[in-house]
Formats: structure tokens, sequence, C-alpha cells
């Protein structure tokens, strides 16, 4: 049985402009990611995302390279915002995350975006590298389901998110995807710029099952609800594959529907890091799937 999506009536309730007013307030002293850099965005004051107070989109529209599970029919319909809580020096995204290429829109206009989405038949709203707009995005959702928007909420996510913010999103987020992107601190803080990101990303997919549960599916395939984890392969071992699947199977469930991701590419300044200044190499690739396969993990998307 599919679970219906559950923040329209959240909305209902007025439950969701409470959340909606909770998580501006930590903008004040800004706390809304593990950074905790305690500038007052509503100030104008930028964090070390780069973000202030009003969210900024550099693109919407339906997706159709995402997991098969989002994409279904109409596509995915992502909402890519700029900026980013991490600083990863391979980032393929880079003009958006690090050089911020996107258009600053009101609450009202992000309600909009979402609306709009809808109306193009995408079968989700796909929130791109979301967590420092998490006050925004509430509230231009509370706006957008009284307008009449119901598809489910994808929260895709680097991971690094705080448990705090995550309570605020019970109950709206439908689907989790979060990127776990390493095991150990030290090529955390090298790569991205975040020595606790392992033990933040870690917790999250505990606190993000508890609330979703296992990826389920609709009869045509298409995703309704629940954790689909990525996990870009890095060259040389650097993710922490092993480590990162049995923490997944072991502590989190087998069931999980988890994305190995083969992708990797040099970008940005991976030229700074000789270890990540190669693509991944087929064999990578191939032994990434099977310390997947080893850990107990059996719904595995080769991405």
């Amino acid at each position: 049985m599919v679970d219906a999506i559950r923040y329209p009536g959240l909305h209902a309730s007025g439950e969701l402009a409470r959340r909606a007013a909770s998580a501006l307030r930590l903008l004040e002293s800004c706390r809304v990611c593990p950074h905790e850099c305690e500038v007052d965005r509503t100030a104008g004051e930028l964090g070390i995302c780069g973000a202030g107070l009003l969210p900024s989109v550099a693109s919407f529209g339906p997706h159709h390279g995402e997991e098969r599970p989002l994409v279904g029919a109409g596509g995915s319909g992502t909402v890519f915002f700029t900026h980013c809580t991490l600083r990863c020096v391979f980032c393929q995204n880079f003009d958006i995350s690090q050089r911020a290429s996107g258009d600053v829109l009101s609450i009202h206009e992000l309600a909009e975006v979402f609306g709009k989405v809808q109306a193009m038949g995408c079968e989700n709203i796909n929130l791109v590298s979301p967590t420092h707009y998490t006050p925004q995005i509430l509230s231009a959702v509370d706006i957008a389901a009284g307008e009449g928007v119901t598809l489910p909420l994808v929260w895709n996510t680097s991971g690094y998110e705080s448990l705090e913010t995550l309570a605020l999103l019970d109950g709206v987020v439908d689907i989790y995807m979060p990127d776990v992107k390493y095991a150990e601190p030290e090529t955390a803080d090298r790569l991205s710029g975040a020595r606790d990101y392992p033990a933040r990303a870690f917790a999250a997919l505990r606190e993000m099952h508890r609330q979703v549960g296992e990826l389920q599916m609709d009869a045509r395939g298409v995703a309704t609800r629940g954790l689909l984890v990525r996990h870009l392969v890095l060259p040389g071992g650097l993710a922490g594959t092993a480590e990162v699947m049995r923490f997944v199977a072991r502590e989190i469930s087998a069931d999980t529907y988890v994305n190995v991701m083969a992708q990797y590419r040099p970008c940005f300044r991976s030229g700074e890091v000789p270890e990540i200044d190669r693509p991944i190499t087929t064999e990578e690739h191939a032994a990434a799937l099977r310390l997947a396969r080893e850990s107990g993990l059996h719904r595995i998307d080769d991405g």
C-alpha cells in the first residue's frame, strides 16, 4: 500500500505554517546546517554556504537523468538551488554551488516554481541542494499546498544535515535522497571542508529512515515515499565505499535502495588533489558494486 502525500494535511491543520515560522527563526543566528555559523541571515548576512535570506534558483523543470524510480513518464521535477553547505573540490555543479549563478526569488515566487513543476507533468518536486534554504522551502511549500500542489517532495541532499532541521521536515519530505560521500573525517575535511561529515551524514541517515522507511513505489514503479541513498565512487577508494555500504546495510536496512554512482570525473579544483585528478576506472566501479552486494544490500542501482 502506497502512503498518501502528507504535507497537504500539515498545511490544512496549520502545522506546516508553524514549522516554517520555527525554521525561519533558525536564520537569525543561523544553525540550519551542521556548520552552525550563527550569522544573521535575516539581516542579509551570508552564511558559510554563501546564502542570505532569499532563496536562489538556477533552473527548474523535468529531468530524465535521475534514478529510474524518480523519473517515470513525466520526469523528475528538479529545482536546482544555488550555493551549498559543502565546498567539494570536485563539484560537478560548481557554477551553481560555488559561483551562485541563479535567480533570487521571493517565497511566493518559489511557491510558483513548485506549481509550475506540477503543471509540467513531473512525477515529483526534486529539491536539489536544498538544506541551506530549508526555512524558505517550508514557507513556499505551505503556500503551494494551499494552491493545490500535491506532488511528492524529494530532498536531494549532500547528506550534511542537522537533526534539528530534519525534525522540521518530518511529514513534509516524502523521499529523502542523500549522497553519502565519505566514511573518513580526514577525507571529508580535505575534499569538502567538513571534518564532521561522516558522523553527521550517518546520523542523518538514521533519522531519514525513521521518517520515511524503505523506498516505496506505485504500480508504475515510480517512487512515492522512502529513502534512496546515493554514493559517488571516488578514485582510489577515497569515498570509503566498504564502510558506507556496511553502515547502510547493518545500521539502516538491507532493503535500502542504493545508487552506486560511476560518474565521477575531475572537475572544478580536482587538479589540486592528485589522487582524484582522474576518472574512476571500470574496475573501481565494479569493485564498489561488489562491496555493496557483499554488505547485504540487494536493491542496487548501478548508476
